[in-house]
């Protein structure tokens, strides 16, 4: 068998070759594509109660539920790394929750002074709420229940979301962000704000949001986890079937109509297929939410030296992306714009 040589002699003849294009650094970075910024991050933070230090969620390396004052601390260290945008979830104790999540109607709830303070001290921040009863009942429904506890009730929990809307957006908040998935709950609670003279606060629907097995982690950091050993809350009748993709598309061109300004899809990485859809349908921005089980997931294979985590964590938000998406809510919003500070820009950290 004749040897091979790298000195061969042989050439093809070639009208294109691709690979010129990828030949070294700077030439990548010329023709790339997609590219990230500290600026297409939004960070979810956990807030809770008291002056302790932060509480680590254990499912999920890295992220804390912060005390207020701590809140701040760490949305000012975003703001100096360029991220623009948080999303605060509040952990209630559960001694103050109820069937009806009724703390969320208060006046001087957690997140109501925790938007304040953040505001306060970053008046140029966006700060993004969650509006949904989940993290307020003591059943961990997004929505009230029916008598015989079989039903979540549509109309009577978006009666419930339009006041918990106004409440947030006379403390300041930028955007609310309904997730709770109740039919006819966009157009209702742009009403309320509007009715309340909250005309410029924002609204970022989550439009397609799945009943996924990815949100495990992050019912464990607000408090709406059921008990170990216990089934898991079934919500199947308001989120997505994750096998519907037309469902998807129209649950979200629905809430574009109802006065939507954002729309989302949830989870971000395997819907990146509905992610792309959405975007063909919508001239509207566009976030995804990169969530906690899926944050984890890329932590625990990274820490069994299954994966290398930094270039994981950014091939993971370079694909949320490039399938369409405007803007990210991911956990790794902190680190990742670390690292794409410490290159220069143009795009240079997407391409090591």
């Amino acid at each position: 068998m004749p040897s091979l040589s790298s000195s061969s002699r042989f050439k093809l003849d070639l009208a294109g070759r691709p690979r010129r294009l990828r030949r070294n650094a700077a030439v990548r970075v010329l023709v790339e594509e997609t590219v990230l910024r500290p600026a297409d991050f939004i960070a979810p933070l956990f807030v809770v109660e008291g002056r302790g230090a932060p509480e680590p969620v254990g499912s999920m390396p890295g992220v804390a539920r912060f005390n207020v004052a701590d809140l701040v601390r760490e949305c000012r260290a975003l703001w100096k790394l360029g991220v623009p945008a948080v999303a605060l979830f509040p952990k209630i104790d559960a001694g103050l929750k109820d069937p009806r999540g009724s703390v969320a109607l208060d006046g001087d709830a957690l997140i109501v002074r925790a938007v304040r303070a953040v505001k306060k001290a970053l008046p140029g921040m966006v700060v993004m709420t969650d509006i949904a009863l989940d993290p307020y009942t003591s059943h961990g429904h997004d929505g009230l229940l029916s008598d015989d506890g079989r039903e979540v009730l549509n109309d009577a929990t978006v009666e419930v979301l339009m006041k918990m809307a106004v409440l947030h957006a006379r403390a300041g908040v930028d955007f609310v962000a309904p997730s709770d998935m109740m039919d006819g709950r966009v157009a209702a609670i742009r009403s309320a704000l509007d009715a309340a003279g909250c005309e410029q606060t924002a609204i970022m629907a989550y439009s397609s949001k799945f009943a996924s097995a990815y949100y495990g982690p992050f019912r464990e950091a607000v408090g709406s986890a059921k008990a170990a050993g216990a089934p898991a809350l079934d919500k199947r009748t308001y989120q997505l079937n994750p096998a519907n993709r037309r469902e998807a598309i129209a649950e979200a061109i629905i809430d574009e109509g109802e006065g939507a300004d954002v729309l989302m899809v949830k989870p971000a990485g395997p819907y990146l297929d509905i992610i792309r859809d959405v975007r063909e349908v919508t001239r509207k921005p566009l976030a995804a939410y990169q969530v906690s089980g899926e944050y984890a997931q890329i932590h625990a294979a990274a820490r069994l030296g299954w994966l290398d985590l930094e270039k994981t964590r950014m091939e993971s938000l370079l694909a949320i992306k490039r399938a369409g998406a405007d803007m990210i809510l991911t956990y790794f919003a902190k680190s990742v714009a670390g690292e794409l500070r410490s290159f220069s820009s143009g795009g240079r950290g997407n391409s090591k």
